[in-house]
């Protein structure tokens, strides 16, 4: 299916939805070589979000916010995801890969056993805005070989509802339309949702599945919480929800992720991240060595 048809629908039933368990504000932060972000999803909040290891925001008019961009720097034990709304960001990896990120499309790349790559402006000026999510790989698959690609915009399914909302699948799968990725273990789900007022958009989620919300424009309500702009909402984990249903009374644009939690231990030392200490100190150690792909 083209990413562009208008595909038949499912409807999604949710009898039982989650409600917010809490919010969270980011921190601000720079990262790579003084690129100013907000760190949505911290390290405190691995356990209670496990398949997902951290989100950062980003979004700037100002160049001197980002044209330093992340130069070369190593990667192991999960997988990187990242969203572009807007800009245009030139990717190079050890492995031999390349690839420009631009407005709508999403790089996914996944360390494996280690890679050292950038990630570097090919704009002067303009606005850079979007996401990058790290997502954990099982601990079976930590050492895998690395692996690539690259999703333009016109790649990434999309859809509109009845009832006004747009709903990009970047990964996973809502209302029958399969995203632009799948994972077999983790089973990420990763929508990027644009409310018109007034609108509400129904997802089907699996009660063990951790679930988060990420307002980026304008304001939601999940149950009688309100979520307002730069704020996460962590959905209760309920034996008996099957879903979240999601309301918005003015333009809002929000990310909805939630997958299969691994319930292995995490050990994570800056760019590195495995199951236990003796394996971030190989990695350390792999690292210097030059054995990073």
């Amino acid at each position: 299916m083209n990413a562009r048809t208008s595909p038949t629908l499912q409807h999604e039933v949710v009898s039982k939805p989650r409600e917010v368990e809490r919010l969270i504000t980011g921190t601000a932060t720079s990262d790579g070589a003084g690129v100013k972000l907000t760190r949505v999803l911290t390290q405190g909040l691995q356990r209670r979000l496990d398949p997902f290891l951290m989100l950062d925001a980003f979004g700037t008019d100002n160049p001197e916010d980002y044209i330093g961009g992340f130069p070369d720097h190593p990667h192991r034990g999960f997988e990187t995801v990242t969203y572009m709304i807007a800009g245009r960001m030139r990717h190079r990896d050890s492995a031999g890969n390349e690839g420009l990120l631009q407005n709508g499309g999403v790089q996914w790349m996944t360390a494996g056993r280690g890679l050292v790559h950038s990630e570097l402006p090919e704009q002067e000026d303009g606005r850079m805005e979007g996401f990058q999510l790290w997502l954990n790989l099982p601990a079976s698959d930590k050492m895998c070989a690395p692996w690539y690609r690259d999703l333009q915009s016109a790649d990434i399914p999309e859809f509109r509802t009845a009832e006004g909302v747009t709903a990009r699948v970047i990964a996973g799968a809502s209302h029958g339309i399969a995203g632009g990725m799948q994972r077999e273990t983790t089973l990420p789900l990763y929508l990027d949702l644009h409310f018109e007022p007034g609108s509400g958009f129904t997802q089907a989620l699996p009660a063990a599945h951790n679930g988060f919300v990420y307002v980026y424009r304008g304001a939601l309500r999940i149950g009688d919480t309100s979520v307002p702009a730069q704020r996460m909402a962590i959905l209760k984990n309920q034996p008996d929800s099957d879903g979240v249903i999601l309301h918005a009374d003015e333009p809002t644009r929000a990310l909805l992720i939630a997958g299969n939690p691994l319930n292995e231990p995490i050990a994570q030392y800056g760019p590195f991240v495995m199951n236990s200490n003796e394996q971030i100190h190989q990695a350390v150690e792999d690292f210097r060595a030059g054995k990073f792909a």
